[in-house]
C-alpha cells in the first residue's frame, strides 16, 4: 500500500510547490521503492527518471566526513587531532582558534567561525587550497567546540585535509575512498561528466508572479565542492544509504567503514536544542529521536535544487528526495514525513504552539544577524511573533558566486513558541521547522534559525 501511495504522493506534492521535477528513493525490508515525477527543466523538458542527476548540495558533507573517517581506520587522520597537523598553513583571523580548531570539530559544525562563505577560486586544482588561503577573513563567533552552527567554510577546509593527507584533488579522493568502493557510478563532480548524462537544473518560484524559472548558474564554483558539489540520482543515493545502514548495496560493493566507524558517525557529539535540523551533530550527521527512535539526516540546498536524506538505521530504512526547485524543502519535508509514516508507522508530531502574551514574547523580539541573514523579529499581535527576512551586505556578495541573484527570501514568517526558548516556523516554505533562542546570563543573546546562529544585536 505504502509503495502505490509513493508515486501518488509524489506527484501531488510536487504540482502543490511548483517543483518540475522529482525523484524519490527509498530502502526499507530490504527492498528498494523509487518514484520519479515531471521535467529536468522547464525551458528543455526530459523526463525525469532512474538516470537522473540532480545536485544532492551539503548532503556532500557526510562524503567528506566518511573520507575522513576512512583515512581515520587507516591510522592517517584523528579526530582530536588539531587541524594544523594536516593543513600547517591555515590561517584564521583568530589565531588561537587556528591552534585549536579539531579536525572533529570541522566535522559536527562547531568549528566557531563564520561559515556561510563562498567563494570562487577557479576551476584548477588549486582552488579549495586558494579558497582556505582567504578564511583568514572570516570573524571567529565563538570558540571551537562551544557551540554547533552549521558550517560551509568548515568543510571546504576539511576537503583540504583531504587532498593533504591523500595527495590527491578532493573529487579523485572520494572516488577512490567511496564512490568507486561502493559501485556509485552515477556520482559526479564535474560539468564534463555531467553535462553527457540527462541532468536535473535549478528553478526558482516568483511568488508575487506564480511563475517558475530556471535558476542560473548550474554549479557551485570547485572550491564549494567538499561542502556540496555532488551530483548524483536516487539510485546511487539508496546504495550510499544501504552503506551507512551496514547493509550490503545491491549488486555488489567493497564497504568503505567499519560497522563501529559508522555508529560512531551516528552517535551524538554535541547538542544543537531545537534545533532545525536536529537536537544533536554526530560526525556529519544531524541527529534527532522520534517516539525513542534515532533519525540521522543530512539535506542539501543549491541554485534551485533541493535534496532530503534520511536514514532510520535501527529500522534498516532510508529515504532520499531529489527536486529541482528552491520549493522542494517543503515537498522533501512533507515526503520524508509520509515515508516514515507510511512503511514505519513513525509520526512526526508537532509541539503544541503557546499562546503568550507580549510582555512575555518581548524579550525575544530584536534584530538578528548571521553572515546570511537578518532577522527582524516583532509580536505578530496573536500570541505569536513575526520574523521578517533581509540579506546582509556580506550576503548578497557571497551569492554573487553561487546564482545569478539571491533566492527570494519569504515574507512574514511566523514563529510560535512551545516552551522555554524552543519555537516552531508555522507558515511558509519554511513552515515545520523548529529553531531555539540562545540565552546567557539570563539574557536572549540569538536565535538558531536554519541551523545557524543569529547573534541579537
Amino acid at each position: 500500500m505504502a509503495l502505490s501511495g509513493l508515486q501518488e504522493a509524489t506527484e501531488s506534492l510536487a504540482e502543490e510547490h511548483h517543483v518540475p521535477g522529482v525523484a524519490v528513493g527509498i530502502f526499507c525490508d530490504g527492498a528498494e521503492h523509487y518514484a520519479y515525477h515531471g521535467v529536468t527543466s522547464i525551458e528543455n523538458p526530459l523526463a525525469v527518471g532512474p538516470s537522473t542527476l540532480f545536485q544532492i548540495g551539503s548532503t556532500t558533507k557526510t562524503y567528506t566526513a566518511t573520507a575522513i573517517m576512512a583515512l581515520a581506520e587507516a591510522g592517517e587522520a584523528g579526530l582530536d587531532d588539531p587541524v594544523r597537523t594536516y593543513v600547517p598553513e591555515l590561517r584564521l583571523n583568530d589565531e588561537a582558534a587556528a591552534r585549536m580548531v579539531t579536525v572533529g570539530q570541522l566535522l559536527n559544525h562547531s568549528a566557531g567561525w563564520n561559515g556561510d562563505y563562498f567563494e570562487d577560486t577557479g576551476d584548477g586544482e588549486d582552488a579549495i587550497a586558494t579558497y582556505v588561503a582567504t578564511m583568514a577573513q572570516l570573524e571567529q563567533v565563538s570558540p571551537p567546540g562551544a557551540v554547533a552552527s552549521y558550517n560551509n567554510a568548515a568543510y571546504v577546509l576539511a576537503g583540504r585535509l583531504i587532498e593533504k593527507v591523500t595527495g590527491q584533488s578532493y573529487e579523485a579522493a572520494i572516488k577512490r575512498l567511496i564512490l568507486g568502493p561502493l559501485g556509485c557510478a552515477e556520482s559526479f563532480f564535474f560539468a564534463g561528466e555531467v553535462m553527457t548524462r540527462r541532468f536535473a537544473v535549478g528553478h526558482g518560484y516568483k511568488e508575487q508572479q506564480g511563475a517558475v524559472a530556471v535558476a542560473r548558474p548550474l554549479l557551485l564554483p570547485r572550491s564549494s565542492a567538499p561542502a556540496g558539489g555532488l551530483f548524483s540520482t536516487a539510485r546511487d543515493q539508496i546504495r550510499y544509504a544501504r552503506f551507512h545502514l551496514g547493509q550490503a548495496p545491491a549488486g555488489g560493493g567493497t564497504p568503505v567503514l567499519a560497522r563501529e566507524t559508522l555508529d560512531q558517525m551516528q552517535a551524538p557529539t554535541i547538542s544543537m536544542p531545537g534545533g532545525a535540523l536536529g537536537d544533536w551533530v554526530g560526525i556529519s550527521w544531524f541527529l534527532r529521536d522520534i517516539g525513542g527512535v534515532r533519525l540521522a539526516a543530512h539535506g542539501g540546498s543549491t541554485n534551485g535544487q533541493e535534496s532530503a536524506f534520511e536514514l532510520v538505521p535501527e529500522r534498516g530504512f532510508a529515504v532520499t528526495v531529489l527536486t529541482n526547485s528552491g520549493t522542494g524543502l517543503q515537498v522533501n519535508r512533507e515526503l520524508v514525513n509520509w515515508a516514515k509514516q507510511a512503511y514505519l508507522g513513525l509520526a512526526e508530531h508537532e509541539p503544541p504552539a503557546l499562546v503568550l502574551d507580549e510582555a512575555a514574547l518581548q524579550p525575544f523580539t530584536g534584530r538578528y544577524v548571521s553572515d546570511m541573514a537578518v532577522i527582524d523579529i516583532s509580536p505578530s499581535g496573536d500570541g505569536g511573533l513575526t520574523a521578517e527576512l533581509s540579506y546582509p551586505p556580506a550576503a548578497l556578495q557571497a551569492y554573487k558566486a553561487i546564482s545569478d541573484e539571491p533566492p527570494e527570501l519569504p515574507r512574514g514568517i511566523t514563529i510560535r513558541m512551545t516552551g522555554d526558548e524552543r519555537y516552531i516556523i508555522s507558515d511558509g516554505q519554511y513552515k515545520g521547522m523548529k529553531g531555539s533562542f540562545a540565552r546567557t546570563g539570563g539574557q536572549i543573546t540569538g536565535i538558531n534559525f536554519t541551523g545557524r546562529l543569529a547573534v541579537k544585536q
